[in-house]
C-alpha cells in the first residue's frame, strides 16, 4: 500500500488507487461477513476486524497524499458517487454521523459502553463544528482577499500589489489541506475509538453496518443516474 501511496500523483492517479482500495475493502468486508456466519472463535474474528480497520488506515493515508497533491480535488469529493458526494463534509463522511448510523445496530450495549459511545459522539460533533467554523472563517478570509482593490476597473493598477495580492491568498489555500488532515485525523480516531469500546463481535457488526450504508449510497447513485439516462 504504502508503495504506489509513495507513488501518487494527481487526481486521476488518486481516483485508480481509491478504486483498487474499494475493491480490496470490499473483499475483505465479505471474508469478514463469512466468518462471522460461520461463528468462528473471537480470536480468528478479531484477526479480521483488525484487517478492515488497519485497511481503512490505509485509505486515510491515501487520501492525505491525494491532498497534498490535489486538495481541491479532495474537497470536491468527485471520486465518490453522487449520493456519497451529497453526505460528504470536508472530503469524506463525518464522524457523528458514522455513530448515528450504527445506532440499534450495537445493542446489546453495558452501560459503560453506552456513556463511552456517547462521549464520543459529543466529543464528535464539537469538532467537526470547529472544524466547520475555520473552514468558514477561511473561505471568507479568502473572499476579502481577492476582492481587494489592488487593481483598478481597468487593470490599471500596481501589478506588484496585485501579485502580493495573490501571494497571500494562496497561503491561505495552503491551510485547507491541514483542515483535511485534520478532519480525517478525527474519522481515523473516531473508528478506532469504536474499535476499542466495542467488543470483537460488536465491532465486526459496526463495519458491516458501515459498509452496507455506503454500499446502498453507491448503488442509489447507479439507479440514479440510469434513470436519467432513460
Amino acid at each position: 500500500m504504502l508503495s504506489f501511496i509513495r507513488m501518487l500523483s494527481g487526481a486521476s492517479s488518486f481516483d485508480a488507487e481509491y478504486a483498487r482500495w474499494l475493491d480490496a475493502h470490499q473483499q475483505k468486508i465479505n471474508n469478514l461477513r463469512s466468518v462471522i456466519n460461520a461463528n468462528v472463535g473471537d480470536n480468528d474474528l478479531r484477526t479480521h476486524v483488525d484487517g478492515v480497520i488497519a485497511h481503512y488506515d490505509d485509505m486515510f493515508r491515501l487520501k492525505s497524499m491525494g491532498a497534498k497533491h490535489d486538495v481541491f480535488h479532495m474537497l470536491s469529493g468527485m471520486w465518490m458517487t453522487p449520493a456519497e458526494r451529497c453526505f460528504m463534509w470536508l472530503g469524506g463522511f463525518r464522524s457523528s454521523e458514522l455513530l448515528r448510523i450504527l445506532g440499534d445496530s450495537l445493542e446489546p450495549l453495558t452501560d459503560q459502553q453506552v456513556m463511552s459511545v456517547c462521549n464520543l459522539q459529543q466529543s464528535s460533533v464539537q469538532a467537526e463544528d470547529a472544524l466547520s467554523q475555520g473552514m468558514e472563517a477561511l473561505q471568507q478570509s479568502l473572499a476579502e482577499s481577492l476582492s481587494s482593490t489592488s487593481l483598478g476597473p481597468s487593470g490599471s493598477g500596481n501589478v506588484g500589489d496585485y501579485m502580493s495580492q495573490m501571494a497571500i491568498a494562496m497561503g491561505k489555500l495552503g491551510t485547507l489541506e491541514n483542515f483535511l488532515h485534520q478532519a480525517n485525523l478525527l474519522r481515523q480516531q473516531t473508528m478506532r475509538q469504536m474499535h476499542r469500546i466495542l467488543t470483537t463481535r460488536q465491532a465486526a457488526r459496526a463495519l458491516l453496518v458501515i459498509n452496507d450504508y455506503f454500499s446502498r449510497l453507491r448503488a442509489l447513485s447507479s439507479l440514479w443516474l440510469l434513470r436519467a439516462r432513460n
